[in-house]
């Protein structure tokens, strides 16, 4: 069902009951149907995040449950070929960097959040299902890319991409110790990828949109979804402890930096290099 759906999203044809529509209505559809197709990860995770008791449910513990889940869905996704195994190895490297920041982040010396529930599969305080937060952002642009048919016009050059994607990493690490530099970074990026455009197709004619307004826009949503995800308790900051707040907006612009990181990772390990122009 779903490959015919894939089929049918890389078409440039309408659906028929659609073909009376007005253009720009029909590409709004489209472009939300595939919006929603490469979210797929994403729904299927953050839907267990939602439902699953903070209990658990028969003397299992919630993060071991979203764990078995999260697992269970990215076997499902890579035995029915909706991801490649190179795909899966992007996916893997995000596991990886997720962790290693999370362990980083919720230790007794930083603390900037921590996850309150018990559960067998945590590992230095991190609950190994957290890795799958940071794979669902790799997994939307890599089901993005494929959907949209993605082209990169007046990409940096790579190693210049590579070295900012670094440093937004580490910043994560090291604004605890020499100071918060995301600003700074996030001024480099805006130069860097001043000139950058992508181009996607939603049914049959190509759009194009700046890449910083895409990292905008998907460090938002990110940032959504982090203040449903502490709504339910699946971690907490320190000051929602006590009771919920909103998680602060200076975060949207550190998900935003991560985008970037995500997204040189997925341009990199997809070897897709033949949809990016890079000028001489």
């Amino acid at each position: 069902m779903i490959d015919a759906i894939d089929r049918h999203f890389e078409s440039a044809h309408p659906w028929p009951p659609l073909a009376a529509l007005p253009r720009w209505l029909r590409e709004l559809l489209y472009f939300g149907a595939k919006e929603a197709r490469a979210c797929l990860f994403v729904v299927l995770f953050f839907a267990a995040v939602f439902t699953v008791p903070r209990e658990g449910l028969a003397g299992v513990a919630r993060y071991d449950l979203l764990l078995l889940w999260a697992l269970a869905v990215q076997a499902w996704m890579l035995w029915t070929g909706l991801e490649t195994r190179d795909e899966a190895k992007a996916i893997g490297l995000f596991h990886v960097f997720g962790f290693a920041l999370e362990a980083f982040k919720v230790s007794p010396g930083i603390g900037s959040w921590s996850y309150p529930d018990p559960a067998l599969t945590k590992v230095l305080g991190v609950p190994l299902f957290a890795g799958f937060m940071y794979a669902a952002v790799g997994s939307y642009v890599i089901q993005a890319w494929r959907l949209f048919d993605l082209r990169i016009r007046h990409h940096p050059p790579y190693w210049m991409a590579v070295l900012v994607a670094g440093l937004v990493y580490a910043n994560f690490f090291t604004h605890h110790f020499i100071g918060d530099y995301r600003w700074y970074l996030a001024a480099l990026a805006l130069g860097l990828y001043a000139r950058t455009t992508v181009e996607f197709r939603p049914l049959d004619r190509v759009r194009r949109m700046p890449l910083l307004l895409a990292f905008v826009l998907i460090g938002f949503f990110v940032w959504l979804a982090e203040n449903i995800s502490t709504f339910f308790r699946v971690w907490s900051y320190p000051d929602q402890m006590g009771a919920w707040a909103m998680v602060h907006l200076g975060k949207w612009s550190s998900w935003a930096l991560l985008v970037v990181m995500t997204f040189t990772l997925v341009a990199g390990l997809k070897h897709i290099k033949t949809r990016i122009h890079v000028p001489d």
